[in-house]
């Protein structure tokens, strides 16, 4: 089955896979599962990079260009965002109005995925897989 990973876990297992929660490593352990890594996260990751916090941090704290180089080298999958998933709904919406979290789970509708994630508010949705 194919597992798409929500953008915190692209951001753990670029920066530090091994800090991953154990049951998250246990999923992403299962030979039978197929980690995937979507061009939306890598969006999400590029658009909080260009932002600033007030104080002036950046939104985000890996630079996508880095966060690519860092997951091509790793046993993972690239999901591109395809036209069709831009002009899909979600068959079950969610509870609040984050973009990326909408997009990531029509990717997971459309593809026949899951969408692993440890996001509360996408725990109770059906194509949420909460380690």
């Amino acid at each position: 089955m194919m597992v798409l990973l929500d953008t915190l876990f692209v951001y753990a297992l670029a920066d530090a896979p091994g800090k991953l929660p154990e049951r998250a490593r246990l999923v992403l352990a299962n030979q039978d599962l197929q980690p995937v890594i979507s061009a939306v996260s890598l969006w999400e990751m590029r658009l909080k990079w260009s932002s600033r916090h007030p104080s002036g941090d950046r939104k985000s704290p890996l630079d996508p260009e880095t966060v690519l180089s860092v997951l091509e080298d790793q046993d993972v999958r690239f999901l591109p965002l395809t036209i069709a998933h831009a002009a899909r709904s979600l068959q079950t919406p969610i509870p609040h109005k984050d973009p990326f979290d909408e997009l990531l789970l029509v990717q997971a509708q459309e593809e026949g995925a899951r969408l692993l994630t440890t996001d509360r508010l996408l725990a109770a949705h059906p194509l949420a897989l909460v380690p």
